[in-house]
């Protein structure tokens, strides 16, 4: 059987960046081509990796001009990492990207129309900004096209990232730039102390190893927490690995570790053990301090948190006297923020976990007028719930990247808070979401947020008021 014939499009001229942040050129056929790492402004050949009907997805191969939006990405393992899909941009066209692709959302997503736009929110931090970062072991770690060509035999053992469309390739990281110190000294030193030692790393296809995966935490503070994730129990070899970091790590707030045999990676349904310090850390946002366990939910990026936050509750307004529902209300923390305006706050989580973390919240930081309920809110945000809390005069929502369920969206359509602040890591379903409500809320003001720079993930805030019965 023949070789597949490899697909060049040469000098592709990229005209602007597409869906997950990768350059958009239009082949001779009028089909668009899609390709990471390159910006507005290139001129490249690229080789075809998928066709499909109405697009290509390409990789670059050479470059005749470079864009003017280019900057020299900072992170030596950018190009196969695939973390920071925009790091190769300069920051302040990053932002316009960004809010760019939200307002087009809203348009041809939507077609919703809202009164004003306020320029996109920078992030304080474009490093070292992540509080949590996880690392998977590997025994067939990711090597690169001119490692296997040297014909040298490597190491295959190591620690770090999915490469991208690989679930079973894992990239060894010797530096990351998202997190602070210690975060890479932990990591390097546990990888090189596990070598040493002869200790087994996971094999995700075989299904077998010891070592699985690593969870780092550090807060603004200095707060550290680690977690290990062992796939077996090796008594022996647990408590060589924990000795190992509560010794030269003596910083560590919180050491702890878990046994996960199964297939995936999560952890809620498993007991996390604590070997050394406490079994949680703090985080502090404004005046309030957030209690954070190994199971805990918590925005990642605490800096631009805080200023999401206070957008908020600025746009919330609430007054005195007024009812306040937060939908997918998480650890409690924007219920928190906003509680010293309500008369009362009510918090609907789907996670029974981080309802517990949230009135533990609330209690430490002594607030008594919210109460968190644990439950979906497609099926709690209805008549019995109302009838005991009362109807709200506001409503926060920040749901998962899906959006809102159809009978979250009927229920709002039919209580109507008078003012509704909808934040969102998704707009195009939040556009889908604002287009079913159009016909009963204007939407007063659209703010997107960075809250992962150089990757293309943004948050927006949509702030609508109720119209009245003369513009319904």
């Amino acid at each position: 059987m023949g070789r597949r014939k490899v697909k060049i499009i040469e000098n592709l001229k990229i005209f602007e960046i597409g869906g997950k942040g990768k350059g958009v050129g239009e082949a001779s056929d009028g089909r668009l081509v899609f390709v990471p790492h390159t910006a507005p402004g290139d001129l490249v050949d690229v080789r075809i990796t998928k066709k499909r009907k109405k697009f290509f997805e390409a990789v670059p191969l050479r470059f005749y001009e470079y864009s003017g939006w280019r900057t020299e990405p900072f992170c030596p393992h950018y190009d196969i990492c695939g973390g920071c899909q925009l790091q190769h941009i300069s920051y302040d066209k990053q932002l316009e990207v960004k809010a760019n692709e939200v307002l087009n959302n809203l348009r041809r997503i939507g077609g919703v129309e809202w009164e004003r736009s306020e320029p996109i929110v920078a992030s304080p931090q474009t490093e070292h900004y992540r509080n949590k970062m996880e690392y998977a072991f590997t025994d067939s770690r990711w090597l690169t096209a001119q490692q296997i060509r040297s014909g040298e035999n490597f190491d295959r053992r190591g620690l770090g990232f999915h490469v991208p469309g690989h679930w079973d390739k894992i990239l060894d990281v010797e530096f990351c730039a998202l997190q602070a110190e210690p975060g890479n000294r932990i990591r390097n030193a546990l990888r090189d102390f596990a070598k040493e030692n002869s200790l087994e790393f996971y094999s995700p296809r075989e299904r077998k190893g010891l070592l699985r995966q690593l969870t780092l935490r550090i807060t603004r503070s200095g707060q550290i927490m680690v977690l290990v994730h062992f796939f077996r129990h090796d008594k022996k070899d647990i408590a060589l690995v924990m000795n190992f970091l509560k010794e030269n790590f003596p910083e560590i707030t919180s050491l702890l570790y878990v046994i996960n045999p199964k297939p995936n990676d999560t952890i809620y349904d498993l007991d996390v053990e604590l070997w050394a310090g406490e079994p949680y850390i703090f985080e502090t946002l404004g005046e309030l301090q957030f209690r954070i366990k190994p199971k805990s939910f918590f925005q990642t990026n605490s800096y631009q948190t805080e200023n999401l936050y206070r957008l908020v509750k600025r746009y919330a307004a609430v007054e005195p006297g007024q009812i306040v529902y937060d939908l997918y209300s998480g650890t409690g923390s924007i219920s928190l923020f906003i509680a010293d305006r309500a008369a009362k706050v009510v918090g609907i989580e789907t996670l029974p976990q981080a309802v517990e973390d949230a009135r533990f919240n609330a209690q430490f930081n002594r607030i008594d007028n919210v109460e968190f309920i644990a439950g979906d809110a497609k099926d709690l945000f209805s008549g019995e719930l109302i009838r005991e809390h009362g109807k709200p005069d506001v409503l926060i929502m920040d749901p998962p990247r899906e959006g809102l369920h159809e009978r979250v969206v009927m229920q709002i359509l039919k209580l109507l808070p008078k003012r509704i602040v909808y934040v969102s890591c998704n707009s195009a379903t939040q556009a889908r979401d604002l287009a079913r409500m159009k016909n009963f809320y204007e939407i007063r003001l659209v703010r997107p947020v960075d809250m992962f720079p150089h990757t293309y993930h943004v948050e927006n805030i949509a702030v609508l008021e109720r119209k009245t019965s003369s513009d319904a």
